[in-house]
């Protein structure tokens, strides 16, 4: 019995003893963290990690908490610093520069070994730009948490990565300059379940192979990497294997292909989220995605889709996010009376043709709806939209749908923040129930076919309204004093209506206002009221405004573009609307009205300007040689139908992105430059598809932010013998026109080095000498106009070589010879050879035989051919006359030719008395 209890109490002591040694370390412990203040810091760590504060460049005073001082000592309070509850170690360092709010820079020391309990590294969003993942981090046996996204990293990723073996999260994404080679180093990884790659070089042909064995991996993000395109090779390693837990899926623009499909439809049942947007994706989506039952989130957006939306999408009822847009998809929008969790809907930019039913009125949690862009036909009316109680986005725009409210009173079951209904059918009235939407922010309801004076609840609809665009309609009425009206940065936009009335005031945070063709008259110096400082776009053209331009424009420091073409404004162009902050001018318009003076040595502060019209004004005096040495940005640059005297300066060669160059209809004088082969846009023969304008919008120093909206940059030009307005399709012109001036001496042979020129014009002027024998370089010329000049010698055979010509006059020169052969210049009308005597050929008269005298023009050929008409026609009426009073005299003189003569004609008459007498009795 006594043996027992010593045994018993020996194994209670071999119990307690552990306890008690604890006991005695924690009561050490506290004491020197009493002796030290408190401190649980480790000492290695803490100089460890004052060590890796010296490797990095700190100006913002991130880890101003870590030091040396007494009252600093306690490295488990500094920032970003993590220490395990039960001991003293440090566990995690979280330095994500976008949640401190600064990046840190410099280098990644290895002093950061000596933190052996490490857990969770976030080093993401900070710059440690020229420097490659540390191999060191593979001694982290502890490591569980990786971060190291967008730190501007570069090199190859090392392998040794794999050899941390207790990672769960790898992430690296956002580092472009990141590459791996192999990634066989993942199959080490095997408690990993999330890796994200994002934006990373993979050259791995074999990429799936090392996926496809993290077995527990449940996020997998590879967006936007240069990746190998999937082959039918290399998805054999995948199709059949354990993929069960992946529930996130991102292969977002890497170029996939089809053979996707057949991998994820292996694991459709764990598949929470797919996102395949922007690849290479064809065909039919399959069927089988209405088992993925268990789906929440679908992005097929952005590839070459084809068929029908399949209805087994009626099947997911988990489903709160699709977006089909931009595909090739066709045939009706689909009932998806089964989506009951679908809040977002995005089907724009497809070829659907109609809607199935009510489709996607039975959605009661739909908040998202975009059909946009498509073939959409048919009348939408209330019914579609009876339980949609929480629809926030309605976009209906650009299609053939009628919006048809079929009761007198319709309150809908929505309050919208965003309504677009662009180019569907409203009118001819302003439709009311609109007037319901109190919480709009955005109405678009432009070419609608309204016709209707606005009513006077637009301009109160919403508080927070902040974009309007009313423009292509034909809405009637005046606008009131808007100054106190919407929010934010509002972009207003009434164009191509029937507005009348003095110019109205605006929001003075008015970021774009378009209230161009209309009939808005009066002085425009009412735009001086207010001070739009936030003004970025400002669209008056194709009004009845007059009066002289003000100056008010030093406060417009955001304005980036400003027309007022074609109305009657008068007076000098002011100073200040070249003042030094015109940096962000990009487009300067002010064409067709009755501006005099010169133009103002100020503008070559806009040195941003892009697109320069100030032709059809009365503006003087020489063209100034600043514009070719400041504004070098300009594509378009129109100073004709104006008094400019002078030469061309040969400054102008500067503006080597030039595509529209004008000056025609001056007063100029003296040759033209011999440098007009600087212009690159004209040499190359490529056509830009870019707009000449692109602006999207701001950020200003408060970090605010406007969209400046889309602008259509237009410009007036002579183009095959008429004057058209260019909008869209200006950015594929390429013309120069120096027509009606007074230049002289030869056409300069760098001219023929302008293979991408459409058009050329240079018509009445005093030009001599010949034509470039090299023209026929110029492949791309639609239009050549050299007529009215002085030009002489034989056309150039390599003219015949201008395969695209369709406008051509070389009319009223001293040209000679024989116009080369060929249907593209005997094609020709021969009035435009017409005036050069010399030539001749095909269209005009033949030409004799070599060395010999030539035939006549044909022109004169004419006047010999009008003479010899001229000689019949008085021949013929001397003929009738005599032929006419010689049977006349002989029937007065003779009798029985008399007799004879008005005998024929009775019997003729009573003929057909008789014949028609009995034809009419035969009838009735």
């Amino acid at each position: 019995m006594r043996e027992r209890e010593g045994m018993d109490d020996h194994k209670l002591l071999l119990l307690v003893l552990p306890i008690l040694s604890l006991c005695t370390r924690y009561v050490f412990v506290s004491a020197s963290q009493v002796g030290d203040g408190g401190v649980r810091c480790i000492e290695s760590e803490r100089q460890a990690l004052l060590e890796f504060k010296q490797g990095l460049i700190d100006e913002h005073g991130v880890l101003s908490s870590w030091g040396d001082e007494e009252h600093k000592k306690e490295c488990c309070r500094w920032t970003g610093v993590v220490c395990s509850k039960n001991t003293p170690h440090v566990i995690g360092l979280q330095l994500n520069g976008a949640k401190l709010r600064y990046q840190l820079r410099g280098n990644i020391s290895g002093a950061l070994l000596e933190l052996h309990h490490l857990n969770r590294l976030d080093l993401s969003n900070n710059g440690f730009r020229g420097n490659g993942i540390p191999e060191f981090i593979s001694s982290f046996k502890k490591l569980q948490h990786l971060h190291l996204m967008n730190c501007g990293l570069s090199g190859i990723i090392p392998y040794q990565l794999g050899n941390v073996s207790n990672l769960k999260t790898l992430d690296l994404s956002y580092n472009p300059g990141l590459e791996v080679d192999n990634l066989d180093w993942l199959s080490n990884l095997s408690f990993l379940s999330l890796l994200d790659l994002t934006g990373i070089k993979i050259s791995d042909t074999n990429w799936l192979r090392g996926i496809r064995r993290l077995s527990c991996l449940k996020e997998l993000y590879l967006a936007s990497c240069d990746i190998p395109q999937l082959t039918p090779s290399s998805l054999d390693f995948y199709v059949n294997s354990s993929s069960a837990s992946l529930t996130i899926l991102d292969l977002s623009g890497i170029k996939l292909n089809s053979l996707v499909f057949s991998w994820l439809m292996n694991m459709s049942m764990s598949l929470v989220s797919v996102e395949l947007s922007d690849n290479q994706l064809d065909g039919l989506i399959p069927d089988a995605f209405g088992s993925s039952i268990f789906l929440e989130y679908l992005d097929l957006s952005g590839n070459q889709l084809e068929g029908e939306i399949p209805k087994s999408f009626s099947k997911l009822s988990r489903l709160h996010f699709l977006d089909l847009s931009h595909n090739q998809l066709s045939g009706l929008v689909p009932e998806l009376r089964g989506s009951v969790s679908l809040r977002e809907l995005h089907l724009s930019h497809n070829k659907l043709t109609g809607l199935q039913g009510t489709s996607f009125g039975q959605l009661p949690k739909l908040e998202i709806l975009d059909v946009s862009y498509n073939f959409l036909q048919g009348i939408v009316s209330e019914s579609h939209f009876f339980k949609l109680h929480s629809l926030k986005v309605l976009d209906l725009s650009f299609n053939s749908l009628a919006f048809i409210v079929t009761t007198r009173v319709w309150i809908p079951p929505f309050q919208l923040n965003v309504l677009k209904l662009a180019s569907c059918y409203l009118g001819p009235h302003f439709p009311k129930w609109v007037q319901t939407q109190s919480n709009i922010s955005y109405l678009d309801l432009s070419s609608a076919g309204i016709s209707d004076r606005v009513p006077k609840w637009l301009w109160d609809l919403s508080p927070g309204l902040q974009y309007l665009n009313l423009s292509r309609n034909h809405i009637s009425g005046r606008v009131p004093d808007l100054s106190s009206k919407f929010s934010g940065f509002p972009t207003i936009d009434i164009s191509y209506n029937n507005f009348s009335g003095f110019l109205p005031l605006f929001n003075p945070n008015s970021s774009v206002l378009k209230l161009s063709r209309n009939m808005f008259w009066g002085s425009i110096s009412s735009i001086c009221t207010i001070n739009y400082t936030k003004l970025g776009l400002l669209d008056l053209s194709y009004n009845q405004l007059s009066g002289q331009l003000p100056d008010c424009w030093m406060s417009m420091t955001k304005l980036s573009i400003l027309n007022l073409a074609n109305n009657d404004i008068s007076g000098e162009i002011p100073r200040t609307l070249g003042q030094s902050d015109c940096w962000l001018l990009v487009a300067l318009q002010l064409r067709s009205n009755n501006l005099s003076g010169e133009l103002p040595s100020n503008l070559r502060n806009c040195q941003t300007l892009r697109l320069l019209d100030v032709g059809g004004n009365q503006l003087m005096g020489n063209v100034p040689a600043w514009i070719g040495t400041y504004l070098t940005r300009l594509m378009v640059l129109s100073l004709g139908d104006n008094k400019f005297y002078g030469t061309i300066p040969p400054e102008v060669c500067h503006l080597t992105k030039i595509q529209v160059l004008d000056v025609s209809r001056n007063n100029i004088s003296g040759r033209i430059p011999e440098c007009f082969n600087n212009f690159t846009s004209f040499v190359q023969r490529n056509r830009t598809t870019r707009s000449l304008i692109s602006i999207t919008g701001f950020v200003f120093s408060d970090g605010s932010r406007y969209d400046i909206d889309s602008y259509i940059e237009n410009a007036l030009v002579h183009w095959k013998g008429q004057e058209e307005e260019y909008n869209r399709t200006l950015r594929f012109l390429k013309l120069i026109d120096l027509s009606n001036n007074r230049l002289v001496g030869n056409i300069p042979k760098e001219f023929s080095l302008l293979r991408g020129l459409i058009s050329l014009n240079l018509s009445r002027n005093h030009l001599t000498g010949n034509i470039d024998s090299e023209i026929g370089q110029m492949g791309m010329l639609e239009s050549l106009d050299l007529s009215r000049n002085q030009l002489s010698g034989e056309i150039p055979i390599g003219m015949a070589e201008l395969n695209y010509l369709a406008v051509l006059d070389l009319s009223d020169n001293n040209l000679s010879g024989k116009i080369p052969p060929g249907t593209q210049l005997q094609g020709f009308d021969a009035m435009v050879y017409a005036g050069n005597n010399e030539l001749c050929g095909c269209p005009l008269a033949a030409c004799l035989s070599a060395g010999g005298p030539r035939s006549s023009p044909v022109i004169d050929q004419d006047i010999e051919d009008k003479n010899l008409d001229t000689g019949v026609y008085i021949s013929s009426v001397f003929g009738f006359v005599l032929g006419f009073w010689g049977v006349i005299v002989t029937l007065i003189f003779k009798k029985s030719w008399r007799n004879g003569y008005f005998g024929f004609w009775n019997k003729i008459l009573d003929w057909l008395y008789v014949t028609t007498t009995v034809y009419l009795r035969r009838l009735t």
